[in-house]
């Protein structure tokens, strides 16, 4: 059992194993926050955003929290925006980051909303200024946010250097009128912070890694539990209930569970379709731990055995997906992947496709970058370098025959190669038959 250390009343934050842990202990480490802070990992980042902005002040606001009458949320109101939690690890809505450089010296301060008796009742406890949140997240230069008070702190920090935001063209929330007001110029600081969360520090890695595991998990469940008969809905039950029993803080995105002609569908996911024996299923899913999202894709029998024509276009994709890996390194781009995946498709594909060139039937691209978000931020052109985590996943799509097929993996660029971070669910045809077939009540159907 993982436990959280504790430290004359403060939360320590624990290094990320490499793999999961039977059950990720829910103890929350801040009040509002899901897990403790990697204050070490937040700080560094903290550091060489200022390192590489140079002298200014960036401004930072935290995500609000959702309108449970109005919005419609899969899990909880309220996720913290990535940039926020990126730099902080904070989970508290309404807060802003301030960081002041001036080329040499940097200074951080976290202006936090104050602690209301009646919010307590109705969202729990927040964290709020005081030295529990000065300890807890390492920022020492803790304040209460008021609205006035903080844009004249603002004001005073940035004299008359650049002010920068994560804001864009939108005004922030609550502060509309006032920040018109002060007919301030900002400069844009996302393009400089989706360059630094492309290439993922250990932190980033490991969160990645224990999504990648809680994922491998669930699908495995879901292939054991699957049989003729099910409701595609069924199956996304016991994959994301998996999830949710072994940590995950929610889904990375909304799952896919597509069966027969479903399969051949990309972003299918209303899942609502009786799975039949012959068909194949596609499941498309990824768990979120630590805001960082897997995204894993194994497409397996209904009935726990590959037809003929099945297994070969199967493994067709499956030899498409290992030259790709095998070609993931430093230096090379996504398009070039691109390239490798279709030559495959095209050199091996043999007669499967019949006149056509194999590699006609893989509709999308082969590859995405993998992080906070399931198609996370960077340019897809940037050549490829260790820290990296992109998606793999070729595919084949005959909707005539009703034949879909997708694998996908996570892979993390290493110095020499490639690291995949999602090998904990089986893949080879042979593999998925194998757990399939050992399922207890295999040769059940509901009817």
């Amino acid at each position: 059992m993982w436990r959280l250390a504790v430290l004359s009343g403060v939360v320590v934050s624990p290094v990320l194993a490499q793999g999961v842990p039977e059950r990720v202990d829910p103890v929350a480490a801040l009040p509002g926050a899901g897990r403790p802070v990697a204050i070490a990992a937040h700080a560094a980042r903290r550091e060489a955003l200022m390192d590489r902005i140079g002298p200014g002040v960036i401004a930072v606001p935290a995500a609000q929290r959702g309108d449970v009458e109005s919005d419609v949320r899969q899990d909880s109101d309220f996720r913290q925006d990535d940039y926020f939690f990126y730099l902080t690890g904070v989970e508290t809505p309404g807060a802003w980051l301030v960081l002041v450089s001036d080329g040499s010296a940097h200074r951080a301060a976290l202006f936090l909303p104050p602690a209301h008796p009646m919010a307590l009742r109705w969202t729990g406890v927040q964290l709020a200024p005081g030295t529990l949140a000065a300890e807890a997240t390492g920022i020492p230069d803790i304040r209460e946010f008021d609205s006035a008070s903080f844009l004249d702190t603002l004001a005073a920090w940035r004299g008359a250097g650049a002010l920068y935001t994560v804001l864009g063209r939108e005004r922030p929330y609550g502060l509309a009128a006032d920040w018109e007001s002060r007919a301030w110029e900002t400069a844009d600081v996302r393009p400089t912070l989706d360059s630094m969360r492309l290439v993922k520090d250990e932190a980033g890695i490991a969160a990645l890694r224990a999504a990648g595991a809680i994922t491998a998990d669930g699908v495995s469940a879901g292939m054991r539990a699957t049989q003729a008969g099910m409701f595609e809905y069924q199956l996304e039950a016991v994959i994301e209930y998996t999830f949710r029993d072994r940590g995950a803080d929610r889904l990375g995105f909304p799952s896919i569970v597509g069966s027969g002609p479903n399969s051949t569908v990309l972003h299918y996911d209303v899942n609502r379709r009786r799975m039949m024996s012959g068909d194949l299923v596609v499941v498309d899913v990824g768990a979120e731990y630590a805001y960082h999202t897997a995204d894993v894709t194994r497409t397996f029998p209904v009935s726990g055995r590959f037809t003929e024509r099945q297994r070969a276009l199967y493994e067709l994709v499956l030899g498409a997906q290992e030259a790709v890996i095998a070609a993931v390194r430093p230096g090379t781009t996504i398009a070039e992947l691109n390239g490798v995946a279709r030559n495959f498709l095209a050199e091996h594909g043999g007669a499967l496709c019949g006149e056509d060139d194999c590699s006609r039937y893989l509709v999308h691209g082969i590859s995405h970058w993998l992080g906070m978000r399931v198609h996370d931020v960077g340019d897809v052109r940037t050549p490829l370098t260790a820290g990296m985590v992109l998606t793999v996943e070729p595919g084949l799509y005959l909707p005539e025959e009703e034949i879909g097929i997708r694998i996908e993996d996570d892979v993390l660029v290493t110095e020499d190669g490639a690291q995949v971070l999602t090998s904990g669910v089986v893949k080879t045809a042979a593999e998925i038959e194998a757990l399939m077939t050992a399922a207890a009540g295999r040769a059940e159907t509901r009817e």
